[in-house]
């Protein structure tokens, strides 16, 4: 499933369809996760302002300047979605939605949403032409935690978050520290890959209890965190299987990956065969020699 990382990286390659106007609008095969509304092709004419990204959620701003109107469409890429620009290419058998963009000289490039496997989200957040805008912002960001890289992402939120209270204490005490990370609530985009390469690379095991890790280790879980997602958005994410970006490139940050996905071989640091757990459904590989229980 496409992480922060790779969606970091989708927002980059959005930007040169910057402030280009929506001239055309195809939707193909409308059945999502969610069906793509009917009426985007109500983007038309409207202008691309703005590429946010909150989490794994991409957010498009358009504007129409004559009659001051604002849209804004989220997007999910799911386990195997991608937007990918072309010129003058057919459309290919998991193409989505073509949105064509106009630049101020005339040049058309298509954005094709490309998803096999069907689980992406094509949404409105804002439309100024509906009198009730869908409240999917309340939907699915709302609850969401702070982002990784950001300041308020700390070794003093993170402690508040494990010791809460009385009350929810010992479900803290029983939680893994990796599905801690990886709690959206808590702190977003800290995926499977990334939560175990950076627990790795602060020799904590992933099953242990969060509320047994001290404050110097909790310190040095949060700057590999942010070093390891840091330095695959720089790489342009991991090459997984389904997942493209801009024109086909896929990202190599997997080339230096230490223990995702070497489950059985030896461990780079200290040679000791790297084992396999299961916590909440997803494997975690781990060195028993550098993260010792």
């Amino acid at each position: 499933m496409p992480e922060l990382p790779e969606v970091e990286t989708t927002k980059a390659s959005l930007e040169p369809l910057l402030n280009q106007t929506v001239s055309k609008v195809s939707i193909r095969y409308p059945t999502l996760r969610y069906v793509i509304p009917r009426d985007l092709d109500s983007l038309i004419g409207f202008r691309l302002v703005a590429v946010r990204r909150r989490a794994k959620y991409l957010l498009l701003d358009f504007y129409h300047q004559a009659d001051n109107r604002h849209k804004t469409v989220l997007v999910h890429l799911g386990m195997s979605g991608s937007l990918q620009q072309h010129h003058d290419i057919e459309p290919r058998k998991h193409d989505h939605l073509l949105i064509d963009f106009i630049n101020d000289d005339g040049m058309v490039t298509t954005l094709h949403y490309h998803d096999p496997r069907r689980f992406g989200m094509i949404l409105w957040t804002h439309n100024d032409d509906y009198i009730d805008t869908p409240d999917t912002t309340e939907r699915f960001l709302a609850h969401l935690g702070p982002e990784p890289l950001d300041d308020a992402f700390d070794v003093d939120y993170l402690r508040r978050i494990i010791h809460r209270t009385d009350n929810l204490r010992q479900k803290a005490i029983a939680k893994p520290i990796k599905s801690v990370i990886m709690d959206q609530a808590v702190v977003v985009g800290v995926g499977n890959i990334y939560a175990a390469e950076s627990l790795f690379l602060s020799h904590i095991h992933p099953l242990t209890p969060a509320c047994h890790i001290d404050d110097d280790k909790l310190e040095k879980l949060i700057a590999n965190i942010k070093h390891i997602l840091a330095k695959a958005i720089i790489q342009g994410g991991s090459s997984l299987k389904d997942f493209t970006v801009g024109s086909g490139k896929t990202g190599y940050f997997q080339q230096t990956l230490l223990v995702y996905g070497r489950d059985g071989e030896h461990c780079y640091h200290c040679g000791s065969l790297l084992e396999n757990t299961k916590i909440s459904g997803r494997a975690s590989v781990y060195c028993p020699g550098c993260q010792p229980l």
